[in-house]
């Protein structure tokens, strides 16, 4: 094999990547990443302008492809029953209930054969059928091959929509104004942003952030209606490439937020929002684990808050002329165990989301004197969410309601009178009866004795004696929660024998702050431990068999998919890993990519701390593939991601196939023309998802017809 290209392969062999290690040394210790090579030089150019890619690159990619299409090519008729499936469980021409806001109200919406929303609006009670469409993404997306819409957002005098972007998968998005009143772009064009984006009350003035060179958004500007962009004023610049930047709008519209934050400590800074000329006011300094939130309310800040060892979050206010730390009073007091979400503030009513015992629900206070009432469901296992609106002076709320078995649910509620109004249900146009599926909340004994909690959905026929395959769901990172909400797709999985199984580890905040805590850092093994647990557990409760599993996770759930392939990958039948963190140790030993340095509190800096070095080298799923028995891998990766780099499974699927001692298939699937978040359009992501359960189902032995509305 020659060291400068891959091998010449007969048809249908698996692609053979060169070993050309590429030598490093830290803390004493020899590092040789044999695939290094995949990493291109120039990857900031590639996501900007992906055939700049090395040619070489593009080949090895290229040829994974074909080898992952050969592989899959006897479930290519499978893979069409599922699609047309799943598409045949949506609504194609759905819309979102109008949300009101003064004469105005907007909403999202679908037509017949459109993979993207078109943004609409109607006045005030009028006729959604008779919808002004302001923004249609099948028109902005048409002739390209991504498309995404990264914010969108409305004047605040009705007559302009700013909306952010991005045509390559790369998350740079590019600011457009529209002119609603003849629906052209005014000749504003702002490049290389976030996508986040805020009005000033004059209806003149956007705030929004900028990326740096290494996609880090660090800079908060200021742009004026009519203005070139070259003329857009610094507002904020972050200094510490360990922060992000945001920006937001309090409920009443009356400030702007500027939140600095990484993965531990938080820092606000507003702006007047009626001041176009108004500088950053700072609320509380950055302290290291320090994180905070506000609203606003007549005359004070109302401040969410872990200040004090509040683990799991306490609510405050402060006069808003003196908003520091020494004037914060205390409204609600931190409870353990009872994590607080996410705070809504209106006119004469705060609600809040919170979690307890694994369960969301939702609190109403009214301001004025103190008095709360909540809202909760009596299913074993829901979801719940709650939608802020544009409104202030009002008295509603939106939120959503969905179980494994139940689609979701839209009720505005009256925060006053307590009625409940249900305004959406969603279609299953193929029908769907709840009645014929099962959901139940398991727990398994983790390793250090926690209890791990584990949620199924099966269909109700399924045998229960260990003949059914799982598929085992995970992620365990960032304190992200995995909610147990409704999902069209996952019933043609359910619908042909297997049981769907999310494992609520740690890492996740599903049982609290501290449950995310003891899944970061030092204790980032736990993530993985509690996974395994969760699949032991389901076999030994007889609802499976090892080897019997199919685990998936994405992202930084796709860490844990190549940690547990390393340390159980006989409980493991499959392993689906979706833009999969698998190259830990040099991710974060890069500090040019662009998630380095904000990720280090979540795992740790190992180009400072030789401890923090090992600990990541000792679990890290790409240093420790190793000669043994792998199950059938598929890895999806995409060549714009910032956030996971195509190289990272490139390099690990690689590394899989020259020391797996199994026959076992080791897939790669890169989309060359996306980034992190697989295809584009709705139809496409379906797409995506076929071909991920048609691997599934076919490791399983189940890759036969099922009937449409089972």
């Amino acid at each position: 094999m020659s060291d400068t290209s891959l091998t010449t392969l007969p048809p249908l062999a698996a692609p053979v990547a060169a070993r050309r290690p590429v030598r490093t040394t830290h803390h004493g210790v020899d590092l040789a990443d044999d695939y290094g090579w995949l990493r291109a030089a120039n990857w900031q150019e590639v996501m900007r302008t992906p055939s700049l890619l090395d040619p070489e690159i593009r080949a090895h990619l290229e040829a994974e492809n074909v080898y992952m299409q050969a592989q899959l090519a006897h479930t290519s008729a499978l893979q069409e029953t599922l699609f047309k499936e799943m598409k045949a469980r949506l609504k194609e021409d759905d819309r979102q209930v109008p949300t009101p806001d003064g004469p105005w109200e907007y909403f999202p919406r679908f037509v017949k054969g459109g993979q993207y929303a078109q943004l609409c609006r109607i006045p005030r009670c009028g006729d959604a059928e008779a919808a002004n469409v302001i923004l249609d993404g099948n028109k902005e997306a048409a002739g390209k091959t991504y498309w995404d819409l990264g914010g969108a957002s409305h004047a605040p005098n009705h007559a302009l929509l700013a909306y952010a972007s991005d045509d390559k998968g790369s998350e740079l998005y590019t600011i457009r104004i529209r002119d609603l009143a003849t629906g052209e772009n005014l000749p504003d064009e702002i490049p290389d942003t976030r996508g986040s984006l805020v009005w000033g009350q004059d209806s003149r003035t956007l705030y929004y952030v900028r990326v740096d060179a290494n996609h880090r958004p660090l800079y908060v500007y200021r742009h004026i209606v009519g203005t070139p962009a070259s003329e857009d004023v610094l507002i904020y610049e972050e200094k510490d490439i360990g922060f992000y930047v945001g920006v937001s709008a309090t409920q009443s519209q009356r400030y702007i937020t500027i939140d600095i934050h990484d993965h531990e400590t938080s820092e606000i800074h507003i702006l007047d929002a009626a001041d176009p000329t108004s500088l950053p006011r700072l609320i509380a300094p950055r302290s290291k684990g320090h994180q905070y939130s506000l609203e606003h309310n007549g005359d004070r800040l109302i401040i969410t808050t872990n200040s004090q060892e509040a683990e799991d979050f306490r609510i405050v206010e402060t006069p808003i002329e003196t908003p520091g730390m020494d004037h914060w009073r205390e409204i609600v007091p931190h409870r353990p165990g009872r994590l607080i979400i996410d705070v809504n503030v209106y006119a004469r009513h705060m609600t809040r989301l919170e979690r307890e015992d694994g369960l969301p629900r939702i609190v109403i206070t009214r301001l004025e004197d103190g008095q709360e009432h909540s809202i909760a469901f009596d299913e074993e296992a829901y979801a719940l969410g709650m939608a802020a609106g544009y409104e202030y002076a009002t008295t509603s709320l939106r939120f959503t309601y969905s179980s494994m078995t139940t689609p979701a649910e839209t009720y505005d509620y009256d925060m006053e009178s307590r009625a409940r109004t249900l305004r959406k249900r969603q279609e299953v146009p193929s029908g769907h009866n709840p009645q014929n599926y099962v959901t139940r909340r398991l727990f398994a004994t983790a390793q250090d004795g926690e209890s791990v909690p584990i949620t199924l959905l099966y269909k109700k026929d399924t045998a229960l004696d260990g003949s059914a395959p799982v598929l085992l769901y995970g992620y365990g990172a960032y304190g992200i929660s995995m909610p147990a909400s409704f999902s069209t797709g996952r019933l043609s999985l359910v619908d042909r024998g297997f049981i769907y199984a999310i494992a609520h580890i740690r890492g996740g905040k599903d049982k609290g702050y501290r449950w995310y805590t003891a899944g970061k850092m030092k204790n980032k093994v736990n993530t993985f431990t509690d996974f395994i647990a969760a699949g032991e557990h389901l076999a030994a409760q007889g609802l499976t068999r090892r080897g019997r599993i199919v685990a998936q996770g994405g992202s930084a759930g796709g860490m844990l998919m190549g940690a547990v392939a390393n340390m159980a990958p006989d409980l493991f039948l499959g392993i689906i890993a979706e833009v999969p963190f698998v190259d830990v140790l040099n991710t974060m030993l890069d500090k040019d990519l662009p998630l380095t340095p904000p990720e280090w509190p979540e795992w740790g800096n190992p180009i400072l701390s030789a401890e923090e070095f090992a600990a990541i080298r000792a679990y890290s799923p790409y240093d420790n593939v190793a000669r043994k028995a792998y199950p059938h891998i598929l890895a999806v990766a995409g060549l714009t991601d910032p956030r996971v780099t195509y190289w990272e499974p490139a390099k690990w699927v690689a590394k899989l196939r020259a020391n797996a001692s199994s026959a076992n298939l080791i897939l790669l699937k890169t989309n060359m023309g996306a980034g992190h978040g697989g295809a584009s359009g709705r139809f496409e992501a379906l797409k995506d998802t076929a071909l991920t359960y048609a691997f599934a189902l076919s490791i399983a032995g189940l890759a036969g017809e099922s009937t449409l509305g089972a």
